[in-house]
């Protein structure tokens, strides 16, 4: 429906948004090895760090030889995988745009917890929906969509630049492509779309980012904001001040 480019929204507690860019580095790093190392690795990362609701509800066993983390821990590594560049690059870029001002609201630690329960509540509505599915999951978009819910409980009115319909760029209130998109991912899971993607993962992630963001945001960062943030392209045209059995190794679920 659109992309995010910028947001210009800049940070009032934090200096660097580390988490973030420590979040996307390491997402990043682990792509680029499963992308160089030979296929069976991948498939083999795929079934021993994706989460797969028939191997943690008992419906189905991994071999032994392919469990690679303690199946509790499949509810946050599969978060860190991704099915090729694109996948990679389009949950990195919602994570740059909007990750920042999220940590920056929460703080770093907290934001890392944050991020890291987004992901378990996106796995764990995926396991209620497809609960002997045994495709793997992979994909970080339950934990960004808890992310992208956060942003707009804190900042619904800052100007994003976005690419509408992959060509036209557009400035628009925060509120406004957010809400469409967050719309999107309930429509599709209320037309039992689940296939290649898992729309109830980023469900869990926007219903846990939603919630938890209001309980871990600093003293005194409020919700809603009202104050305007354009980004730097329009504040020189305008006078508004900016703001103060045993799965199968294909079927892999990117989210």
């Amino acid at each position: 429906m659109f992309i995010p480019l910028h947001d210009a929204n800049t940070l009032k507690h934090i200096r660097v948004q580390y988490v973030t860019i420590g979040l996307i580095a390491l997402n990043t790093v682990i792509w680029a090895f499963t992308a160089v190392a030979p296929e069976m690795v991948g498939e083999l990362a795929a079934l021993g760090l994706g989460f797969i609701p028939a191997v943690v509800y008992d419906h189905a066993y991994l071999d032994p030889g392919l469990v690679l983390v303690p199946e509790s821990l499949t509810y946050l590594t599969y978060a860190f995988l991704h099915l090729d560049i694109w996948h990679l690059a389009s949950n990195m870029l919602f994570l740059w745009v909007f990750g920042d001002n999220v940590e920056d609201a929460l703080g770093h630690w907290r934001f890392l917890v944050f991020y890291l329960l987004c992901a378990a509540a996106g796995a764990m509505l995926h396991a209620v929906i497809a609960p002997v599915s045994e495709g793997p999951l992979i994909g970080a978009s339950g934990a960004i969509s808890g992310v992208v819910a956060a942003y707009l409980m804190l900042h619904p009115r800052v100007r994003l630049w976005v690419l509408v319909l992959f060509r036209i760029p557009l400035p628009l209130p925060a509120f406004i492509p957010l809400t469409l998109w967050l719309l999107q991912q309930f429509a599709m899971l209320a037309l039992d779309m689940e296939g290649m993607v898992s729309w109830s993962a980023h469900v869990g992630g926007i219903l846990a980012g939603a919630i938890l963001v209001i309980f871990f945001r600093r003293k005194g960062v409020p919700l809603f904001d009202r104050q305007v943030v354009l980004p730097k392209a329009m504040e020189t045209r305008t006078s508004v001040p900016s703001a103060g059995s045993r799965p199968r190794q294909t079927d892999v679920i990117g989210i």
